[in-house]
């Protein structure tokens, strides 16, 4: 038997019956754009697909209040903005065709809005100002609306700027109503690099990140504390330099941390799970980071890797996995006695964070025990094979784009085929489809960095029989080819999903044509 189980922070979300159609209309219609021969979100047809989607007929309600606040990280008062005043956000939890009802209560001085991301969901609910809905305005309430499409490990945050750099995220969970996977208990896990408040701020750091390499010598940035492990490699202010993760094919990151959270905890305070000997834990981890990736894995035992990006793949064992940011990795682990940690590693960073399984027995390990590498069997989402029964049928692709990732740290302007995306111009460019065809994608990197790219609103698979997936590692001077079926019709964002390089303009957007 399953009992679903989370951190302090799980939700006994409101859950009754009511009518679909009749909430899904409360959803404010989101910008209209002069630009012929696009399905909108405002499109009649984008409606007719949602209810078309499987309904439980039950709604998962939920008010989100974005805000400034103060908490305390690593013994140092600070101040942030989450959501209901907290570095951990509510994990929202339903079950696929329920509906979701969230109403965002915007208490921020600027506007923001939630992509949820993973999620095949309604174009008109994806949360992208200037592409699928207006900026939620300071001060105002905004009320999202969409059936659960599929089961999985999913997450929400911001899609404004560098709002998610902040703590403006949190785990979405849906269940199965079928689950075949036979666990004791879940543990929902995110993991976050963090400086806000510590030592600076996210656009202190794209400023001085977008001046590029060539500036080094000029910027001021703060200075590295000695009680703030900054990294591998060199600083200078908050751009790190030297980082190295031979797993992603060389350079591992271009910011400095101080801090590395595991649920919203950093290495001095671990959270604690209680378990039983025995039993088996699902691990859903995601990773929420700005700039960094994270290995995980438990020294001196293997995990059972069952799921990547909500989808399940062929049951693989490793001593640890690598996800790129936005990515999920579901993963069983069975209790041994005493306490067990589980340690994320900064990639290439030499920095970590980890939590801790706990059967009440024994003592505690502190950081300065744990090992600082995890060696062995190592794989990334990307590297593993879809279950059969989310394989996508062999077919001919009726429309391939090559999304060229371009761009370095020199100039620091990232692009796709050579162009930096124009949020005010976000057709300029588009990579056009029609819904029922098979689009294949080749990612190519011509950078010297790794990019998890992220496609919204669908999943694709890897290769043939790669994994489904949302979010994938590109690596250097590789090509990553993903198939996915146009489904889902509407505008959806593709970029990086580098919180820095997307800002800095390594997006675009799949275009759906009437």
């Amino acid at each position: 038997m399953i009992y679903p189980h989370n951190r302090r922070t799980f939700l006994g979300l409101s859950v009754a019956a009511a009518a679909a159609a009749a909430l899904a209309a409360c959803t404010p219609a989101p910008p209209t754009a002069v630009q012929t021969g696009r399905l909108l979100p405002t499109d009649p047809l984008i409606t007719e697909y949602e209810n078309k989607r499987p309904s439980t007929g039950k709604t998962v309600s939920k008010t989100l209040t974005p805000q400034q606040f103060s908490t305390t990280l690593a013994g140092k008062k600070i101040t942030t903005w989450g959501y209901d005043g907290a570095l951990v956000a509510p994990t929202l939890r339903g079950v696929a065709g329920d509906l979701l009802a969230v109403t965002v209560a915007n208490r921020l001085t600027e506007p923001t809005s939630i992509h949820w991301h993973g999620l095949a969901l309604r174009n008109n609910a994806d949360g992208v100002p200037n592409v699928t809905q207006d900026p939620i305005a300071a001060g105002t309430d905004y009320p999202y609306s969409f059936k659960l499409p599929h089961p999985g490990t999913y997450w929400y945050h911001s899609h404004v700027e560098m709002q998610r750099e902040r703590a403006l995220y949190g785990a979405l969970i849906i269940e199965d109503p079928k689950e075949p996977l036979k666990y004791d208990k879940d543990w929902v896990i995110v993991l976050d690099d963090w400086l806000d408040g510590v030592t600076g701020t996210p656009d202190q750091v794209l400023k001085e990140l977008s001046q590029g390499m060539g500036s080094m010598g000029s910027m001021g940035g703060t200075p590295s504390s000695p009680s703030m492990n900054q990294g591998a490699g060199m600083d200078t202010g908050h751009m790190l330099m030297g980082s190295s993760s031979a797993f992603l094919g060389g350079d591992a990151g271009d910011v400095a941390y101080p801090l590395h959270l595991f649920n919203g905890q950093d290495s001095g305070t671990p959270e604690t799970f209680k378990a039983k000997a025995g039993e088996r834990i699902r691990l859903r981890i995601i990773n929420a980071a700005g700039d960094t990736a994270y290995r995980v894995g438990v020294s001196g035992q293997q995990l059972t890797l069952t799921h990547t990006d909500g989808f399940p793949v062929q049951h693989t064992e490793v001593d640890a996995v690598v996800l790129g940011m936005g990515e999920r990795i579901d993963a069983l682990l069975t209790v041994r006695e005493g306490y067990t940690p589980v340690i994320a590693l900064a990639e290439g960073k030499d920095q970590m964070s980890y939590g801790l399984v706990s059967t009440g027995t024994g003592t505690a390990p502190g950081k300065d025990s744990l090992p600082t590498n995890l060696t062995g069997k190592v794989v990334d989402g990307g590297q593993l094979t879809a279950d059969p029964a989310v394989t996508l049928p062999s077919k001919k692709p009726d429309r391939v784009h090559e999304l060229r990732l371009t761009g370095g740290m020199m100039k620091y302007d990232w692009g796709i085929n050579g162009r930096r995306f124009d949020m005010t111009k976000p057709f300029e460019n588009a990579f056009d489809l029609k819904a029922g065809e098979r689009v294949e994608v080749n990612f190519v990197n011509e950078t010297m960095m790794w990019h998890p790219m992220h496609i919204h609103g669908h999943t694709f698979q890897v290769g043939t029989t790669g994994a489904r997936k949302d979010t994938v590692i590109v690596r250097p001077k590789q090509t990553v080819t993903v198939s996915f079926d146009a489904d889902n019709p509407g505008q959806w964002l593709t970029h990086c999903h580098n919180a820095y390089h997307a800002e800095r303009g390594m997006m675009g957007v799949f275009s759906y044509l009437s």
